[in-house]
């Protein structure tokens, strides 16, 4: 699962967790390099060893697991509601200042257009989450 910050993949996954499968936020936990890439050998062997999970994330390298994924979902959102959700999250602070609005608004621009061309799924972040979640529910399932 990928997208913008704001776009609703955190708030997915913990519904996804709550219902029982296995999930991995790459947000958090030391997955981001400094560099701001994902750790390779560690997303690979993550996925060697569970072949049914949902995993989030946005890094310039997550295209190299994308053939290991039965599907890349983008979740999406207009950037009005992006730059709400991340200005009243309580579980992430990126999106706070201004400087970083700045950035989420150029990075949909810039970003999002290449996560739409690798995405294989599409899902609206503004359903409720419930929906959201059977949704991804049937594609795990179907993996």
């Amino acid at each position: 699962m990928t997208g913008m910050s704001g776009a609703g993949k955190t708030t997915l996954l913990d519904e996804l967790k709550r219902r029982g499968h296995v999930t991995v936020d790459t947000d958090h936990g030391g997955w981001e390099l400094p560099d701001g890439t994902c750790d390779e050998p560690r997303m690979a062997a993550l996925l060697a060893a569970h072949p049914t999970m949902a995993v989030s994330g946005t890094v310039s390298n997550q295209v190299h697991f994308y053939d290991r994924f039965e599907h890349v979902v983008l979740l999406t959102a207009p950037l009005d509601v992006l730059l709400h959700r991340v200005t009243v999250r309580s579980t992430n602070p990126y999106g706070r200042t201004a400087k970083e609005r700045v950035e989420i608004t150029r990075y949909v621009q810039e970003v999002e257009p290449l996560l739409r061309r690798g995405g294989t799924r599409m899902l609206d972040g503004r359903l409720p989450v419930a929906q959201l979640a059977e949704r991804t529910e049937l594609l795990l399932r179907s993996s």
